[in-house]
């Protein structure tokens, strides 16, 4: 199981967006600069994120886009949903069809950890990752780490 590039890509120029909040509309074209990114793929990205209510574009000279919501209400679980990335550690994509139409014997501990994995991605905002961004080292494993202690506890 992994996270392909089109999820990855969303968080980063979704974190990008954020840590310029407050500063008017950001270009696509600046996050591709910063971030490596293809502006074309953010486009089609940032056209998903607009569609499922995460960003807001304005238009014009000095246009670009915008948080739709504040960062702390923005789930980095959200943002992959919104741009239709799996993270499926299964083979059968949750359908338990593993086997053509029965389930593999590893099924529910795939299912299990398909649903730990979305807890923590709920569990951070990007404002957690704005935080983590503007702090050292061990202070943003503590950050993440309280992150997941507290999804855990919740479960």
């Amino acid at each position: 199981m992994r996270l392909t590039t089109k999820g990855r890509f969303a968080v980063t120029a979704m974190l990008d967006l954020a840590m310029r909040d407050g500063r008017g509309p950001i270009t696509l074209a600046g996050i591709s600069e910063r971030q490596k990114i293809s502006l074309s793929y953010l486009e089609q990205l940032f056209g998903k994120l607009r569609r499922n209510a995460l960003v807001e574009s304005v238009r014009g000279p000095g246009g670009g886009y915008c948080l739709a919501r504040g960062a702390g209400e923005i789930s980095v679980a959200e943002i992959i949903r919104a741009v239709d990335e799996p993270v499926d550690a299964t083979q059968c994509g949750g359908l338990g069809n593993c086997l053509g139409d029965q389930r593999c014997m590893t099924h529910e501990l795939w299912m299990g950890l398909n649903k730990h994995i979305y807890e923590y991605l709920e569990a951070v905002s990007l404002a957690d990752l704005v935080a983590t961004q503007n702090t050292g080292t061990e202070e943003k494993i503590s950050v993440m780490k309280d992150k997941r202690i507290t999804s855990e506890a919740a479960v």
